[in-house]
């Protein structure tokens, strides 16, 4: 069982929402789950409709059967301070090395370095124990960057090779990516049944498996219910009209007649909906990944939401 889990997606897909309800799920029956935020959007705190998520591990969630949902969202100049303390302990030198700036052009001007302090903190709390030698947390679920991004993200050695062949900020990313490439750790992509997110999935899961990362399940969101198929909308519109408007009239609604062709024409761009829909499955069953789907949430994902798309993921394994 991977104990660092990975979601990404392309933008627009509901990967915040699906990594928020992973937490969850994988916190159920007693567990610990620690939720982490990388990208500075506070999307996990919007979820969970709480205050701004500072940096600091903070439990935000209380999963079924008790387990608990902590939060961290990850500061790439607060990384950077703790790492400065940690190999170099320059304390409060440090902290002058920031109101000079210092800090912010180290990480803008170098992603690679930034990249390694944003994976080295989720990989730390990966493998932080408590005192009696347990893990600090069972699982450690990242809300990490698009699919379009995640593999330079989380190859972090390789972009971090032309700045420091040897020394601390080196050994770093060379501790992160034995975690990043072990057992321990699972890469979950998100996407929508439509072309272009499917596409992008596809392409995320080359790029993944050609830097052997280990790519973890394919999590299908937002997946409306077939209503009608082509066969039940080709059966109406035939020289079935009369006896649809006669079922309307039956119904007790009014100018059924009327109603007919507007009722044939959403049920035809259903049916056509329907048809990709089965087209982009076929697709993502070609990768070769363990698919996974979520239903569609009509109120939006709010704190019942996430709930309900928990106790799916829990119910069909995902992540387990």
């Amino acid at each position: 069982m991977s104990r660092l889990q990975v979601v990404s997606g392309k933008g627009g897909t509901g990967k915040t929402t699906v990594a928020a309800a992973l937490a969850l799920a994988l916190a159920t029956e007693g567990k610990r789950t620690l939720l982490v935020e990388v990208e500075g959007r506070q999307g996990i705190a919007q979820l969970f409709e709480t205050e701004a998520l500072p940096y600091e591990e903070r439990k935000i969630a209380v999963a079924p059967g008790g387990g608990e949902v902590f939060a961290l969202a990850i500061d790439a100049e607060r990384a950077l301070l703790d790492y400065l303390q940690m190999f170099y302990k320059l304390g409060s030198a440090g902290r002058a090395l920031k109101k000079l700036g210092a800090i912010d052009f180290a990480t803008t001007i170098a992603p690679g370095v930034r990249d390694v302090l944003l994976t080295g903190k989720a990989c730390e709390a990966v493998r932080r124990r408590e005192k009696h030698g347990g893990y600090t947390y069972d699982h450690v679920v990242m809300d990490a960057p698009p699919t379009g991004r995640i593999t330079r993200f989380l190859n972090v050695n390789d972009e971090v090779a032309g700045l420091a062949r040897i020394g601390p900020i080196h050994n770093q990313a060379q501790a992160v990516m034995r975690v990043l490439k072990s057992p321990e750790t699972a890469v979950h992509l998100v996407t929508l049944l439509e072309e272009m997110p499917v596409q992008e999935t596809a392409d995320g899961v080359a790029e993944l498996r050609g830097a052997d990362l280990p790519v973890g399940e394919i999590i299908v969101n937002m997946v409306r219910p077939h209503v009608l198929d082509e066969a039940a909308v080709r059966a109406a519109s035939g020289d079935h009209r009369d006896a649809v408007a006669k079922t309307l009239a039956a119904a007790g609604i009014s100018g059924g007649t009327k109603l007919v062709e507007p009722l044939l024409e959403q049920a035809g761009e259903h049916a056509q909906r329907v048809e990709l829909e089965r087209e982009q499955r076929a697709v993502l069953a070609g990768l070769g990944v363990p698919t996974y789907e979520l239903p569609f949430l009509g109120d939006g994902a709010d704190i019942a939401g996430l709930y309900r798309l928990a106790k799916d993921l829990r119910k069909q394994g995902v992540g387990v």
